[in-house]
């Protein structure tokens, strides 16, 4: 299949890759060339600009940074909605509000563009081993002809319901990601603070009621201190944002995920936004009168 892809930072190229090692025709396009080159050594065609993308390709796929950026390369100068032809369908797997999911969605809808929300959980890790949990949003008959592409990309591809429900997926897969890391984390504190092996305690914790595939995966890089970006921090901290705005837009008590929203903007105000979620350890330890290093 024909499919263009937008945006090859740290979760975008892995996916287009993916799509290429399907067998799929890929034509990329970023705003730094630099993020081409891999793709175009693989076999992937350049695009001068998103609009071209769209020309040469019937599905478009986009992963960027937050709502005006997916804005600007669907429907700004030279976006997707300027070189689309009637019955494309645009794929966007960025995390952004689902209102601003659905009124993008209703903008393209007016240029014979059909719009499909569709963001991931999973990490780098995750879009290189083509294993990401896809949440969609939007047409239905859209999502049975492009379910196949996602495939290429996750292990599970669900669609939620109408335009903005994928988003609303991964607010609450964000919810329960950011709590749960900000748990682990002091959970780990609190046993190194105490004098006791965190990694014993992980062991034992993992064979009763308190497993969760974060104490698994993101206790172990915490007890290593393996703080690589996978997910930065600041991107949770983005999402919690989006979180906490649409609770307040439907005036809903979130307690929790009001907690680890504010650990993830201290992660960023001290310096840590740039380093993976899990060295919300480090923030807890410089918190506690640690080194947190």
């Amino acid at each position: 299949m024909e499919v263009g892809f937008i945006g090859l930072g740290l979760m975008g190229r892995p996916m287009a890759l993916n799509l290429l090692k399907a067998g799929h025709r890929v034509h990329v396009w970023s705003r730094r060339r630099a993020s081409m080159q891999p793709l175009l050594e693989a076999g992937a065609t350049g695009c001068a600009n998103a609009a071209e993308v769209a020309h040469r390709a019937p599905v478009t796929i986009s992963m960027v940074a937050d709502a005006p950026d997916v804005g600007q390369v669907t429907l700004g100068p030279g976006g997707v909605a300027d070189g689309a032809k009637p019955g494309h369908v645009h794929i966007d797997m960025s995390t952004i509000a689902p209102a601003a999911a659905q009124d993008i969605a209703a903008r393209l809808r007016e240029r014979g563009i059909v719009a499909l929300d569709a963001p991931v959980s999973g990490g780098e890790a995750g879009a290189i081993a083509g294993t990401l949990t896809i949440m969609v949003g939007g047409d239905e008959a859209a999502f049975g002809m492009v379910k196949p592409l996602l495939g290429a990309m996750g292990g599970s591809v669900t669609r939620i319901g109408a335009a903005g429900a994928g988003q609303v997926a991964k607010a609450c897969n964000q919810i329960i990601t950011g709590v749960g890391i900000a748990a682990v984390a002091e959970a780990l504190n609190f046993a190194a603070s105490s004098g006791v092996d965190g990694g014993r305690v992980r062991e034992a914790l993992l064979g009763g009621f308190a497993y969760s595939k974060i104490l698994e995966n993101h206790g172990q890089r915490m007890l290593e201190r393996n703080f690589r970006p996978g997910f930065k921090a600041w991107m949770h901290q983005k999402d919690l944002r989006i979180v906490m705005e649409e609770a307040h837009r439907l005036g809903l008590a979130l307690p929790s995920a009001a907690a680890a929203a504010q650990l993830f903007n201290a992660m960023a105000g001290s310096g840590l936004g740039d380093e993976d979620s899990v060295a919300m350890l480090k923030l807890l330890e410089r918190m506690s009168g640690g080194p947190g290093q």
